[in-house]
């Protein structure tokens, strides 16, 4: 028994020995692991510090951005505050009429005039006028009134109300829709179709205006001329800056004559459509149609009609212009007269009661750089005017000329070539002979 109890604490102890290193062993890992661990902490512990340090610099600019933003908005908003004392400034400036004018002067050298050719031409004063133009309350004035050496006249004065951005009316004396405008014509001279009533020319009524996109749409009615019509108290109804019929012409009167059987143009009314094409961005064509359609009276009755019809195109591209018209008008009387009277600028003269009409025009713009002169605008129009009644002759005008532009300085040089037309020597209803007229033109424009 003692043998077998030696055994038992020998194996005991030998236990007892080979416990005590594996538990050393044990402590040296959980010791390990635990360094590990809090190395972990510390480097998780320094991360959460970086976080907390981006997360404050990220608050502080966020409170930065905040604060620049309320100063913004605090700019903006004096901006703002700004703008409207401008913009009240401003419509204050503008509510109002603004005066213009001009003031023209002419030499002229003219084959047909003798005296005018012996002396190597004439120099005399052309025109002083004042332009009005403005609002007041949101109604629009426009107003032109001219002086010449021998009459004054008004050309427009009319009131204009904007529906808005495209459509306008306009009440007093305006320009009768027609044909290519403003003007059918480059020169000081205007075409042919101006001493027929048929360009720039003004009366008494009521114009609608439409202007969107490539639409231009005039709609007018008109009582009478811009005189007062057949019945006017105008001292003579040929102080007129537009070409206005006065009377119909009888037997054996003059073509200068004063009118012996009075007639005036009522009742008119008038309709201009045009469309505008911009295929690129050097060219814009404009094709349009024209017609006008009123009564013809006298002091006590109606003795009749007359009507007009025109086509008409405009083109621009890059510095040149060409325009092209082809018109008709009639005047059909009770009495079947051939020719009528008409008058402007002072004195009677005479057309066809029907007749047919042509321009073809074209001008280059030049722009230069050569001490106060600043552009150069070359252009050739040609007018012709046939199958008159009466079996008259018919009328042509050829101008050839430049315009400079100097500042507030603009000339006209023009050479004009012509046959029965007024102006250059003759009339519409007139049998004469080629004439010629060297102009030069020069007003101050202000």
């Amino acid at each position: 028994m003692k043998n077998q109890h030696k055994h038992w604490v020998l194996a005991a102890a030998v236990a007892a020995a080979l416990a005590l290193p594996m538990t050393a062993a044990a402590q040296s890992d959980n010791d390990s692991d635990s360094a590990k661990l809090a190395q972990q902490i510390a480097v998780m512990q320094k991360r959460m510090d970086q976080m907390q340090q981006q997360l404050q610099a990220m608050r502080e600019q966020q409170s930065e951005l905040k604060d620049k933003q309320l100063e913004t908005a605090k700019t903006q908003k004096v901006v703002v505050e700004k703008q409207k004392k401008q913009k009240k400034l401003v419509d204050k400036v503008a509510d109002g009429i603004k005066v213009g004018g001009a003031m023209r002067f002419q030499y002229s050298y003219e084959d047909y005039n003798k005296g005018n050719e012996r002396r190597v031409g004439d120099t005399d004063f052309d025109i002083f006028r004042l332009n009005f133009s403005g609002k007041v309350d949101n109604i629009e004035l426009k107003a032109e009134w001219r002086w010449f050496q021998y009459m004054s006249a008004i050309k427009y004065a009319w009131l204009g109300y904007d529906f808005d951005d495209h459509q306008q009316l306009q009440l007093g004396i305006t320009r009768i829709p027609f044909g290519n405008q403003p003007y059918n014509s480059h020169n000081y001279f205007f075409s042919s179709n101006y001493y027929l009533g048929l360009e720039d020319t003004y009366h008494a009524g009521a114009e609608y205006v439409y202007k969107g996109g490539p639409w231009n749409v005039q709609l007018a009615f008109f009582k009478n001329d811009a005189e007062g019509g057949v019945d006017s108290g105008a001292s003579s109804r040929a102080n007129s800056y537009s070409y206005n019929v006065v009377g119909v012409r009888g037997p054996g009167e003059g073509t200068y004559a004063n009118p012996q059987h009075s007639a005036g143009s009522v009742d008119t009314a008038a309709a201009r459509v045009a469309y505008t094409f911009k295929p690129t961005g050097d060219l814009k064509w404009e094709v349009g149609g024209s017609a006008l359609h009123g009564g013809l009276d006298s002091p006590d009755e109606r003795i009749g009609s007359y009507s007009a019809f025109a086509l008409h195109t405009n083109v621009d591209y890059k510095r040149w212009n060409f325009q092209a018209e082809a018109a008709r008008y009639d005047y059909t009387t009770d009495s079947n007269a051939k020719l009528l009277a008409v008058g402007a600028y002072a004195f009677y003269d005479t057309i066809p009661a029907a007749a047919n009409s042509y321009t073809l025009n074209v001008k280059y713009h030049y722009p230069v750089s050569w001490g106060p002169i600043h552009s150069l605008d070359f252009y050739n129009d040609y007018s012709l005017v046939t199958n008159k009644t009466a079996a008259l002759p018919s009328t042509f005008m050829n101008v050839t000329g430049v315009g400079v532009s100097a500042g507030d300085l603009y000339t006209y040089f023009d050479f004009v070539t012509g046959r029965n037309q007024p102006f250059i020597g003759g009339s519409m209803a007139g049998d004469g002979q080629v004439e010629h007229r060297f102009n030069i033109n020069f007003g101050f424009y202000f």
